[in-house]
């Protein structure tokens, strides 16, 4: 997919885990190293999007931080599609170490639908594992520089193809790409799971 950057938004302040999320022992690797294992091959290059560039330096990738500093995830997601060298950039949190590569392969496929390709399981998007279009910058910023900062506050301004639950569930029945590990409580549950 030579169109396609994946960019792993790694600049949140985990705030909730006490220590950055990114670093934190997953499966006996640091959490970071396990998203990317699960993101290997799926663009024509990776990036890193964090507020310490120097942390992520020892892998070897791209790191950039925000073009319009503290406006949250929707500024790191700006943030991405702006620095990709793509013309669409997936999008997902480093704190995601359950991703399924066939959803997100199935996410890619569909690239060319829309300007958003975005999960929906119930009712609830998930735009930190969505695919966006440089056709995203122009709104995004309008909305950064208004301070309305609700990731998807500039839907209405763009095509959005939802990615269904029941779409989502012949690759992934229960969901559990979309879990979080935001706290230490999270990342006990999740070593009692493996």
């Amino acid at each position: 997919m030579q169109d396609v950057t994946v960019a792993i938004m790694a600049g949140g302040k985990s705030s909730r885990m006490g220590t950055n999320k990114a670093f934190v022992d997953f499966q006996g690797r640091p959490m970071i190293e396990v998203v990317l294992a699960r993101v290997s091959g799926l663009g024509a290059e990776t990036i890193l999007i964090a507020n310490q560039p120097a942390a992520f330096a020892h892998l070897g990738l791209p790191v950039f931080t925000d073009v319009l500093p503290d406006n949250g995830p929707l500024g790191g997601i700006y943030t991405a599609v702006y620095h990709a060298s793509t013309p669409y950039t997936l999008v997902l949190a480093c704190d995601m170490p359950w991703l399924n590569p066939a959803l997100l392969a199935y996410q890619l496929d569909l690239r060319h639908t829309a300007d958003v390709v975005v999960p929906r399981w119930d009712k609830y998007p998930e735009p930190l594992h969505a695919v966006y279009s440089q056709a995203c910058l122009p709104p995004i910023e309008a909305n950064l520089r208004a301070q309305r900062l609700k990731i998807t506050g500039f839907f209405g301004q763009v095509a959005v193809r939802f990615v269904e639950r029941e779409e989502i569930e012949k690759v992934d029945r229960n969901g559990r790409s979309f879990a979080n590990v935001n706290t230490p409580e999270d990342l006990h549950n999740a070593k009692l799971d493996e």
